[in-house]
């Protein structure tokens, strides 16, 4: 696919409504528990970018079908352990949450299958993931780092295990439980620090024994094997890492206000818009409930000025997603915001904290960088901007530049927005809906 440059100039103030596609951690979920349960699914208001699209068409290879209407997908799946030997090698595109998830399905089943992505895919590490899928009984060969393109053999009655995460991960853990589904018995995972929980809030949806608690090490999350899903209606609320970007804009723009609505606020995934709250923004929660167990608001936000704060560690699984479209926010604030325990960010689509530090640099804000932390000093106003900053294939770091030449002096540039459709198809669209200038460079 060529590359896509995208300009983004000093935007008057965004006003109106803005919808976001719904949540692509959900999306990947409904669509590998639907084609593990017996029966049809209904899933309403699933992403339709790039990288769910790819674990739709995994998922079909692996035997479930899958109908798209006009309102809603529907999947006929083939039970626990009962899922078919692809005859083709299952490409995952830019999705590690698709790939890392998928292996954990894998692993309880029979079966061989062959797994690639794209180029940034094919460079991220899958060891954490497979590390506790061999103790359980697969077998997986793969280059070093145990990196894409790689084989997975599962088996039919994978040992259930007790697995200390030594890293908090919700694809890891995610990837655990999903293997022991098909274990005769009951699979434990222990996360020091608390993860995003939409694997066990849709495994109990679809029928599986799950059970979480505290333990001495962390929360504890018991499985019980074997449990016969059952086919149900999903509805996939808007994606909050999505909902970040018009939520960062409408804050930094001066005069913006700006709704977006049917916003998932999965406490494990709020941590942005509680650090956002403590910088000064102005952020109302209005009509919240509850929709297939997971908690839903609309967001209102107004434009206002925000100061520098220091974000503790234990936040960072909360808003993992959100630390590039954060430090736009920090950039334009006043003082000092610092970001502590963000490591993890250097083996995402890109070296985030490497993507995030050079183009803010560019752009004319001073920023530190360590091993696991990011200091970013901001400029109390609009940054200069003015450059023309490297994505890496990474639709985050694209989005967050984006949003960052609204509220600067001369606009950024991004070489290339392509990868966007991977989690926000037709972005540019729904920001120019809202008042703001991004065209074609």
């Amino acid at each position: 696919m060529p590359p896509r440059p995208l300009t983004a100039k000093p935007s008057p103030a965004l006003a109106g409504e803005c919808r976001v596609p719904g949540d692509k951690s959900i999306s990947h979920r409904a669509l590998m528990l639907a084609g593990l349960a017996v029966g049809e699914s209904t899933i309403q208001g699933m992403l339709l970018g790039e990288d769910v699209l790819a674990t739709a068409s995994a998922m079909e290879h692996l035997g479930a079908t899958i109908e798209r209407g006009a309102d809603a997908w529907h999947v006929w799946g083939r039970g626990v352990g009962g899922l078919r030997e692809p005859a083709e090698v299952l490409d995952l595109g830019n999705s590690g949450t698709g790939a890392r998830l998928l292996m954990g399905v894998l692993a309880g089943q029979p079966i061989t299958a062959f797994l690639t992505g794209d180029a940034s895919l094919r460079r991220r590490p899958m060891n954490r993931v497979v590390a506790p899928l061999l103790q359980m009984g697969a077998r997986v060969t793969a280059r070093s780092g145990e990196r894409l393109p790689l084989a997975i053999t599962g088996t039919a009655e994978p040992l259930p295990i007790h697995y200390e995460l030594p890293v908090a991960s919700a694809q890891v853990k995610s990837a655990v439980l999903l293997a022991g589904l098909s274990a005769p018995g009951e699979t434990q995972v222990v996360e020091p620090q608390d993860t995003r929980d939409h694997t066990e809030l849709m495994l109990r949806a679809f029928g599986a024994e799950i059970a979480v608690e505290r333990s001495d090490t962390g929360r504890l999350t018991r499985l019980t094997g074997q449990p016969e899903l059952t086919g149900r209606r999903v509805n996939v609320p808007a994606d909050p890492s999505s909902a970040a970007f018009p939520v960062v804009a409408a804050l930094l723009i001066p005069g913006s206000r700006l709704r977006v609505p049917a916003v998932g606020m999965n406490p494990h995934r709020t941590g942005l818009f509680t650090t956002l709250r403590e910088m000064g923004a102005d952020i109302v929660f209005e009509n919240e409930r509850e929709e297939a167990g997971e908690r839903v608001a609309d967001i209102t936000v107004s434009a206002g000025r925000l100061r520098g704060v220091e974000i503790p560690a234990a936040r960072a699984p909360s808003m993992i997603d959100e630390y590039p479209i954060l430090a736009m926010a920090a950039a334009c604030a006043e003082g000092r915001t610092v970001m502590h325990g963000v490591g993890e960010l250097r083996v995402k689509e890109s070296d985030r904290l490497a993507a995030v530090a050079e183009g803010l640099a560019a752009c004319g804000v001073d920023v530190e960088t360590g091993e696991d932390w990011l200091a970013v000093h901001g400029q109390a106003g609009r940054p200069r901007g003015g450059a023309t900053v490297a994505a890496q294939l990474d639709h985050r770091i694209a989005m967050s530049f984006l949003v960052l030449g609204l509220a600067s002096e001369k606009g950024v540039t991004v070489d290339d927005a392509a990868p966007i459709e991977t989690s926000f198809p037709g972005f540019a669209d729904t920001m120019r809906a809202a008042g703001a200038d991004i065209a074609e460079a």
